[in-house]
């Protein structure tokens, strides 16, 4: 049940490691390695802000708007200080940047020049233990059950025990 679709395939052709300030002269997903021997994040688009944060019209995944969303899901009532925010969206930057930078280095290794869904994927599986809602793999991963120690048996038939009287 693969889902991949043309529109999730990224070209590596023009992967650059130099932080270019006009987003016109690159096109904003396109990224290659075909130059780069050490596979360094590009970046690209959007002009340096305070901080040295890109600036709203870059493209930037998550912006204080989307940030204050997400915090009012969780409580309504709360309020981020401005240094939390700038933080959070830094962790967000440097998290994707890394993500994308490994899924490079796995499309290098496949000896492709595209990046792929299952480059991504492989790299949240293995290095953050983590799945892509939709695009699972074919593979049926086994449920593993925990051992249960000697330790947590006694404790489970004392409360077994005190519940029977």
């Amino acid at each position: 049940m693969t889902q991949y679709q043309p529109q999730t395939l990224i070209n590596l052709s023009s992967f650059s490691s130099t932080v270019k300030a006009d987003p016109s002269s690159t096109p904003p997903l396109s990224t290659s390695m075909a130059n780069s021997t050490t596979a360094a994040p590009s970046k690209v688009l959007g002009t340096p802000g305070p901080a040295g944060r890109l600036s709203p019209e870059g493209t930037q995944v998550l912006s204080k708007k989307k940030l204050q969303d997400l915090v009012r899901e969780i409580d309504p009532n709360e309020q981020l200080d401005e240094d939390v925010e700038e933080m959070l969206l830094q962790i967000a930057d440097d998290f994707i940047e890394s993500v994308v930078t490994a899924a490079c280095q796995l499309a290098r290794h496949r000896k492709s020049n595209t990046l792929e869904v299952k480059d991504v994927q492989l790299h949240l599986e293995r290095q953050w233990n983590m799945w892509i809602p939709g695009f699972g793999s074919d593979e049926i991963r086994p449920y593993k059950k925990a051992c249960t120690t000697e330790a947590h048996k006694q404790r489970m038939a004392l409360i077994r025990k005190t519940t029977k009287k």
